[in-house]
C-alpha cells in the first residue's frame, strides 16, 4: 500500500529540450508556430476533403483521418511543453504522464496504420482499377480506420496498466520533453521486464504488420508499373503515389533515425532532438506535403479558400 501510494503521488521532471534560459523564449516561439502551423495544415486538409465533393474517394477519406489523427499526434505532447516553458517549470503530474504515454502511442499507431491503409488503396487503384470501386468501397474503408482505432486503444491501455504496476520516486528526471514510454521505464525504481517484453512485442508487430503490408503493396504497384508499355502512363500512375511515398519515407525515416541515435550514441539530448522530428516536424510536413504535390488537393484548398472569401 505504501508503494502504491508512492507511485500515485509522484511527480516527474520534464528535462526538455534546453536548460539555457536564453534559449527558452527561441523554443517556445518555434514550437509554438508549429503547433500552429501543423493544426491550422491538417485542419484545411480536412475541411478540403470533407467539402469538396471531388475529394470523396478511399484515397482522401484515409487522407482527413491521418490529419485528424496527426493534429491529436502533435497536442499530445507540444501544448504542455509550451506551458512549462512559460511558466518556467519542469513539472508533470505522474496522471498527465500516463495521460499522455496512452494518446501519444494510441495517435501514433494510428498514423502508422492509416499509411499502410493509403498503401493498399493505391496498390488497388493502380493493378486492379476496373475492381477498384468494389473492392475499396465505404463499408471497407470505415472498417480499417475503425479497426486501427480499436487495435491502438487496447494496446495504449495495456501499456497504461502495465505503466501503473511501476513504482517511481518523488521527483524523477525524465531527459526528454514528454512522457515516452521507453525513457519512462528507465527511471521507474521497479522491475520492468513485463514492460520492456510487451514493448519489444508490440513495437515489431505494429511496426512490421504495416510496414508488409506497404512494402507488398508498392511491390506490386512496380510490377505493375514494369508491365505497362506506355511511358505516359507509367508516370500517370507512379504520380498518384507521389505524396504518399514522402509521407511514409518522413514517417518511416525519422522513427529509424530516433531509434539508430539513442542505439549508437547512448546520448538522452541527442535521442530528444531527433523524436522532436517525428514527433513534431513529421505531422507539421504532412499537410505541406499532399497539398503541395497534389493538384486535386491544391484544387480543392483553392475552392475552399475562394469560399471562405467571398463569405455567405
Amino acid at each position: 500500500m505504501e508503494a502504491e501510494n508512492h507511485t500515485v503521488l509522484s511527480q516527474f521532471l520534464l528535462l526538455g529540450l534546453s536548460d539555457d534560459p536564453k534559449l527558452q523564449p527561441v523554443l517556445f516561439g518555434i514550437f509554438l508556430s508549429i503547433y500552429l502551423v501543423t493544426v491550422l495544415g491538417n485542419l484545411l486538409i480536412i475541411l478540403a476533403t470533407t467539402s469538396d465533393s471531388h475529394l470523396h474517394t478511399p484515397m482522401y477519406f484515409f487522407l482527413s483521418n491521418l490529419s485528424l489523427a496527426d493534429i491529436c499526434f502533435i497536442s499530445t505532447t507540444v501544448p504542455k511543453m509550451l506551458v512549462n516553458i512559460q511558466a518556467h517549470s519542469h513539472d508533470i503530474s505522474y496522471t498527465e504522464c500516463l495521460t499522455q504515454v496512452y494518446f501519444f502511442l494510441m495517435f501514433l499507431g494510428v498514423d502508422n496504420f492509416l499509411l499502410a491503409a493509403m498503401a493498399c488503396d493505391r496498390f488497388v487503384a493502380i493493378c486492379h482499377p476496373l475492381n477498384y470501386t468494389v473492392i475499396m468501397n465505404p463499408r471497407l474503408c470505415v472498417l480499417l480506420v475503425l479497426t486501427s482505432w480499436l487495435i491502438m486503444f487496447w494496446v495504449s491501455l495495456i501499456h497504461v496498466l502495465l505503466m501503473k504496476q511501476l513504482t517511481f520516486s518523488t521527483g524523477t528526471e525524465i531527459p526528454h520533453f514528454f512522457c515516452e514510454v521507453a525513457q519512462l521505464l528507465k527511471v521507474a525504481s521497479s522491475d520492468t521486464l513485463i514492460n520492456i517484453i510487451f514493448l519489444y512485442v508490440s513495437t515489431a508487430l505494429l511496426g512490421m504488420i504495416p510496414m508488409t503490408g506497404i512494402l507488398f503493396s508498392y511491390s506490386q504497384i512496380v510490377s505493375s508499373l514494369m508491365r505497362m508499355s506506355s511511358l505516359e502512363s507509367k508516370y500517370k500512375a507512379f504520380s498518384t503515389c507521389g505524396s504518399h511515398l514522402c509521407v511514409v519515407s518522413l514517417f518511416y525515416g525519422t522513427a529509424l533515425g530516433v531509434y539508430l541515435s539513442s542505439a549508437v550514441t547512448h546520448s538522452p539530448q541527442g535521442s530528444t532532438v531527433a523524436s522532436v522530428m517525428y514527433t513534431v516536424v513529421t505531422p507539421m510536413l504532412n499537410p505541406f506535403i499532399y497539398s503541395l504535390r497534389n493538384k486535386d488537393v491544391k484544387g480543392a484548398l483553392g475552392r475552399l479558400l475562394s469560399r471562405a472569401a467571398s463569405g455567405p
